[in-house]
């Protein structure tokens, strides 16, 4: 994964140094479909989320007009999540899917909902495991009901798929 990493990161300063124009108009639809879908790639599993993080940071840096600005404050410019926001996107996206019955036989006894009869935050508690072992702490399940169970209410009691990413969208932003 590590060499993935390198030769993605690659690519994207391979298209910095042959980009002459710094426009918005032509540098962010290069970025979302030449850079960004290779940064996503398995964002899940990858080790090396920092180097991805950094090629991000310097893609929207390129563009004109907000070289001055923050990290965050470009992306929010760009209607861009930061990759580690992205994953866990990805993460509570699955978790929703695994819950609602999407993948019933492979997912029996993936997350164990949790019995409680507390009315903060969303009904929906998924019970967390408690391991000795720091690496455990950032498998799927871990990552996924530490952020599932500070959900809203409305967007863990959605529906369908669709309308929960909508409501996930406005949530996502305040979990990280």
């Amino acid at each position: 994964m590590s060499r993935q990493c390198v030769l993605t990161a690659h690519k994207a300063n391979c298209i910095k140094r042959r980009m002459a124009s710094r426009l918005r108009e032509v540098i962010l639809p290069l970025y979302s479909t030449l850079v960004r879908p290779h940064l996503e790639n398995c964002v899940q599993v990858w080790k090396d989320v920092d180097l991805l993080e950094r090629v991000q940071r310097r893609a929207t840096k390129m563009i004109r007009g907000l070289e001055h600005l923050s990290c965050e404050d470009r992306l929010r410019e760009l209607g861009l999540f930061s990759l580690e926001k992205r994953r866990l996107w990805g993460d509570l996206i699955m978790a929703f899917q695994y819950l609602k019955g999407a993948y019933r036989r492979d997912g029996e006894g993936l997350f164990v909902r949790k019995c409680s009869d507390r009315t903060r935050g969303n009904s929906f508690k998924l019970k967390e495991g408690r391991f000795r072992l720091d690496i455990r702490k950032k498998l799927f399940t871990v990552r996924a009901v530490r952020h599932w169970k500070r959900l809203p209410r409305e967007a863990v009691d959605a529906p369908s798929l669709e309308v929960f990413k909508t409501r996930l969208d406005g949530a996502v932003s305040n979990l990280v």
